[in-house]
């Protein structure tokens, strides 16, 4: 016996079977798509038309965020939108530096004792002009307890008095490019980069292995998967200690778990030997529910952080050049060995002159070691031109783009970080497109809201969040943008053969739609209403009554 679900629609990403209004599995797999009586010839079934108003699509892959977009939620909320948390309530976002204040001293008032850190996440100072968060700032949250606030790019921690103290770091003296100074020589606060940002973030609730090991975060992230119809998501920078792995292994192979997790392993305190070594280790323990085994590597930091790595002639607004977070004889290391062990690397460029160091590094391994199917894969690489991306090409690389940035930045990318020009062409989807370059796109989640719909209306429409048209020429239309949502992403993760598009042998994984993405229009992409998803055959509602 097997199960036959109808659809008003169901949009394949199959060329060869694009749609049908049938889909049978089997054992949580896909027995086949078409009309009923093509797909009664398996056999006895049973026919559930639950979907018949529904449009189906495979299960959304979000190729790039982190799990603890979950864990983050049981912080305080201090971005500039408003946003969603995963049971559905919508948190104000704060429009100044003030109304952060507030909420940081409210958030501050229930809290028992002074030991007890204040934790917050999603800040972002470019919203707020020229001026920068200081530590003075955040003492009048708290002159007394560690305050620590998380930038919404991840690559800047803020924090206040008190902290810099636990953390020794408030002394003159210090000389990091990631630490800048004030006035009177003593450290604004402001933390750039993973180095200075570890020194402080065990004392304000930020440890990263910590993090890495919460298992309300992961249950939280596999809820927000549901309501944004994802049912493969890429957990995109793990230190994955032991304890994790063996957390996450126990939670995702529950039978309510609704999310298939691909972990990836991010450098940090390890030799290039003992990461690629750690990486076949981990690559051993993968179930159908927690895919281990690819490696993340940082390049440098943040366009709107200012940390960034750009080439000539550098910053908008004349800031200084960012920093590199890996130096480049490592890079060499660390992508000579993963080639020569069969082991996937992602790599985070922001700027292009981070994209095109790592391009370098990697056409120096593959005369050493060349690999036929290798994929590896820049994550955001949002400043690459033309010849950079022929050169992905002809290195046979994949990008994932983060066309979010036009949304939430791009007012900030054309009048103070790169200037109108550069700020058109940034997430180029349409040049990729044209140069043959395999490519998904993705939320960044925590960095943006976790929603791939939104996502692919970012790339098709390319507005800012006042409204300007930023880049008419990198617009792609609905269905490319929906693939890179679904097949896509699944190339980069090498899982085209298992998730992706809905066709014979494939996962039973859909994302259940209320509304048409065909029909809806471009400028409603966003608003497309999702039911839920189902997950290697088993049904997951976004809400109790299945009402998305």
């Amino acid at each position: 016996m097997f199960k036959i679900h109808s659809a008003r629609r169901i949009l394949t990403m199959n060329p060869s079977r694009p749609e049908t209004t049938h889909v049978a599995m089997r054992e949580g797999r896909i027995l086949g798509t078409g009309s009923l009586e093509e797909l009664a010839g398996w056999g006895k079934h049973e026919l559930d038309e639950r979907f018949a108003d529904k449009v189906l699509m495979p299960g959304l892959v979000e190729g790039h965020s982190h799990a603890m977009e979950g864990t983050f939620w049981r912080y305080v909320y201090v971005g500039y939108f408003d946003r969603m948390d995963p049971d559905g309530r919508v948190w104000t976002g704060a429009g100044s530096i003030d109304a952060v204040i507030d909420r940081l001293r409210d958030a501050a008032s229930k809290l028992a004792g002074d030991a007890q850190p204040l934790s917050a996440w999603s800040l972002d100072p470019i919203y707020f002009g020229s001026r920068r968060v200081a530590r003075e700032d955040l003492d009048r949250a708290s002159a007394t307890r560690p305050v620590g606030v998380l930038h919404a790019s991840g690559h800047i921690l803020n924090v206040n008095t008190r902290a810099l103290e636990l953390a020794d770091l408030l002394r003159k003296g210090i000389n990091h490019p990631g630490i800048p100074l004030g006035a009177d020589g003593l450290p604004t606060g402001e933390l750039k980069g993973p180095d200075p940002m570890m020194m402080a973030s065990q004392h304000v609730g930020f440890d990263r292995e910590v993090l890495a090991c919460d298992e309300l975060g992961l249950r939280y992230f596999g809820r927000l998967c549901v309501r944004k119809g994802v049912t493969t998501a890429a957990d995109l920078a793990n230190l994955l200690p032991q304890d994790a792995v063996a957390m996450m292994l126990r939670v995702t192979g529950e039978s309510d778990y609704p999310a298939r997790i691909v972990s990836l392993l991010r450098l940090q305190l390890l030799s290039g030997q003992a990461l690629i070594d750690r990486a076949l280790e981990l690559r051993a323990k993968s179930t159908d529910r927690l895919r281990l085994g690819i490696v993340k590597l940082v390049a440098d930091g943040s366009i709107q952080g200012f940390s960034a790595r750009l080439r000539w002639p550098g910053y908008y607004n004349g800031a200084p050049n960012g920093l590199w977070y890996v130096p480049p004889e490592t890079l060499r290391e660390a992508f000579r060995l993963a080639l020569a062990q069969g082991v996937q690397v992602h790599t985070h460029t922001n700027g292009d002159e981070a994209t095109e160091l790592v391009l370098d590094c990697i056409e120096e391994a593959l005369q050493a070691h060349p690999a036929r199917d290798h994929r590896f894969t820049l994550q955001h690489c949002q400043l690459a031109d033309a010849a950079q991306f022929r050169r992905m090409r002809a290195l046979g690389m994949c990008v994932n783009l983060f066309p979010n940035h036009h949304y939430y930045w791009g007012d900030q990318h054309y009048a103070m970080t790169v200037g109108p020009e550069r700020a058109e062409r940034m997430n180029a989807c349409a040049t990729a497109l044209a140069c043959g370059v395999p490519f998904a796109i993705h939320s960044d989640a925590p960095v943006t809201p976790l929603g791939p719909l939104f996502t692919a209306w970012c790339a098709v429409n390319r507005r800012t969040a006042t409204g300007r048209l930023l880049g008419a020429h990198e617009r792609i239309g609905v269905a490319d943008a929906l693939r890179t949502i679904t097949l896509g992403a699944a190339y980069t993760l090498k899982l085209d053969g298992e998730v992706g598009s809905i066709e014979c042998g494939k996962r039973a994984d859909f994302a259940v739609l209320e509304d048409d993405p065909l029909e809806i229009g471009v400028e409603r992409l966003k608003d497309v209403r999702i039911w839920g998803t189902v997950q290697g055959g088993r049904l997951f509602p976004a809400t109790p009554s299945g009402q998305a």
